[in-house]
């Protein structure tokens, strides 16, 4: 099937899935839940041979990590569905309901989006997500795996369209673009007679190309530039733990942190700390003049930063250290340099945990708390689909309200308008 027949067949049937009643979802998503546990020879069989391939193309372990399945790993996929599955309909939910002067009643009712698009990189997780999010919201999707996942993906949408058979509803509410071409990339972003939202998510070139790209309007996510903020009258044991969580936990995530920035009355006691919390890991501290100051001559993990460092997403065993003033100059190098996902501060001053909270630009805002927790289950929504680093029409871990808009209905009894 061509990619325009695909994207044709998702839009007719669109209507369809969106009144799908809530216990049918529920059933499918069950059952693709268990598919996917039923076919794990299948599926593992698949992602080896994905994991090979990468490596034999040098991909970075951070990558090959983001690819890797294993069993723990399929389970907590089926666990994602099997918790979506649990998570309230949010399907036609009336969110207002007012009385005009003239006797109209206007309500407001959550609808889907239609048909949603995803273009993604090496991450077989993303598709039994996107599947279980934009289903339980009536949606169709569309998916455009990489090439580094492509054996995977097919592999797991195979499994998934067996619960929509299952259950008597259309396989086109499901739906893998498996050719693997930039070209057929790019034509997808331009389907916008089809297609009702795209969204990206993997690195910041993947991000770039397809909001600088496509007609279809997109959700811009994922990028992550994140910050911790050492302040004067931060807990410095508690400091280096969450650090040590949040850049070396999973190193290979948009929530892992890339640069810290130390005031200056607690850098020299402090950074020394953080390199100690950090060597075991080989974590590799670029660093600006003051901060190499405070720090022993010659350590192997030292080096100094460049400018390019400050804006720049690792996804490796590297952070960018700077030393600041005060608040408002960690402030204003946050805004500069951050991607708007997550960012915190570690302080026991109120004043300015609230300064921060209320001045740093970013869609997950922590005070003494890792950055790792920028999670749609972390926050209670389940599974997501993304994390959502601008500010229309979603905002952070996007869970199933997210995937949904909204009409208005209006009862009359014989109004016109005069």
């Amino acid at each position: 099937m061509n990619l325009e027949e695909l994207c044709q067949h998702a839009h007719e049937v669109r209507l369809s899935v969106g009144m799908l009643d809530a216990d049918v979802k529920n059933k499918v998503l069950e059952d693709a839940a268990d598919a996917l546990l039923e076919q794990e020879a299948e599926i593992l069989a698949a992602n080896a041979q994905d994991v090979e391939n990468g490596r034999a193309n040098h991909m970075p372990e951070a990558l090959v990590d983001r690819l890797s399945l294993d069993h723990d790993r399929l389970e907590a996929m089926a666990d994602g569905l099997r918790q979506i599955a649990g998570l309230d309909d949010p399907i036609g939910e009336v969110m207002s309901m007012k009385k005009r002067p003239n006797g109209l009643i206007i309500g407001k009712r959550r609808v889907p989006l239609g048909v949603i698009g995803m273009i993604f990189e090496a991450r077989p997780n993303v598709t039994s997500d996107a599947f279980g999010l934009c289903f339980k919201t009536g949606n169709c999707v569309i998916l455009k795996g990489g090439k580094d996942a492509i054996y995977s993906n097919i592999a797991i949408v195979k499994a998934l369209k067996q619960a929509l058979q299952k259950n008597g509803v259309t396989e086109y509410a499901l739906n893998l673009i498996e050719a693997t071409d930039r070209e057929t990339t790019e034509r997808f972003m331009k389907m916008n007679q089809y297609v009702d939202l795209l969204i990206p998510r993997g690195g910041q070139g993947l991000i770039q190309s397809v909001v600088n790209n496509a007609t279809i309007p997109v959700i811009e996510t994922g990028t992550g530039n994140c910050h911790i903020y050492v302040d004067q009258a931060a807990d410095l044991s508690m400091a280096a733990d969450i650090i040590r969580n949040a850049k070396t936990q999973r190193i290979g995530v948009c929530n892992a942190c890339e640069s810290i920035v130390v005031h200056k009355a607690v850098a020299k006691e402090f950074l020394p700390m953080l390199y100690r919390a950090l060597e075991d890991k080989e974590v590799e501290l670029r660093v600006d003049p003051a901060a190499e100051a405070c720090l022993d001559q010659n350590l192997p993990l030292v080096h100094p930063a460049t400018e390019e460092d400050w804006g720049k997403e690792y996804l490796d065993y590297i952070l960018s250290v700077k030393v600041v003033e005060d608040i408002d100059e960690a402030i204003a190098h946050i805004n500069r340099y951050n991607t708007s996902h997550s960012d915190a501060i570690i302080t026991k001053d109120y004043d300015r945990a609230q300064k921060f909270l209320n001045e740093i630009d970013s869609a997950c805002v922590y005070v003494n708390a890792s950055t790792r927790f920028s999670d749609g289950n972390e926050f209670g929504f389940g599974a997501e689909i993304g994390i959502s680093t601008q500010k229309l029409h979603a905002r952070g871990p996007m869970g199933l309200e997210a995937l949904t808009s909204y009409k208005y209905i209006i009862y009359g009894n014989g109004q016109i308008r005069k």
